[in-house]
């Protein structure tokens, strides 16, 4: 994703998903797939191997679920608190807020219809 495909999911109408320590922003495009970007602030995260694990949970949820978000653009934020999380409580929050995304988006956009 570049510095404009982020502006256009924090100014568009996005459904949001969150929990203390991770924020979750989803956004319909029109590419045809779906992508994932990530804004971890040094100030929450100091070690760049926090960042990266982080990083690569979500990447596994999402391409494991990525079926549910196709044409969808999601940003994670990182919050304070989020560097102290263990590996097991990161996947729980990540398949968490994934659903909890998942039926907002549903809730919000509907279904695509087909063409």
């Amino acid at each position: 994703m570049t510095p404009g495909d982020f502006r256009t999911v924090f100014n568009g109408k996005t459904t949001r998903a969150a929990c203390p320590e991770l924020l979750f922003i989803a956004l319909p495009n029109q590419k045809p797939q779906s992508r994932i970007g990530f804004v971890f602030a040094k100030k929450h995260i100091k070690h760049a191997v926090q960042r990266n694990l982080i990083r690569r949970i979500c990447r596994e949820h999402f391409r494991l679920a990525s079926h549910r978000f196709e044409h969808k653009d999601i940003v994670v934020l990182a919050r304070k608190g989020a560097a102290d999380l263990e590996p097991q409580h990161i996947h729980k929050i990540v398949a968490k807020m994934l659903n909890k995304l998942d039926t907002r988006l549903l809730q919000d956009h509907g279904k695509p219809t087909a063409n």
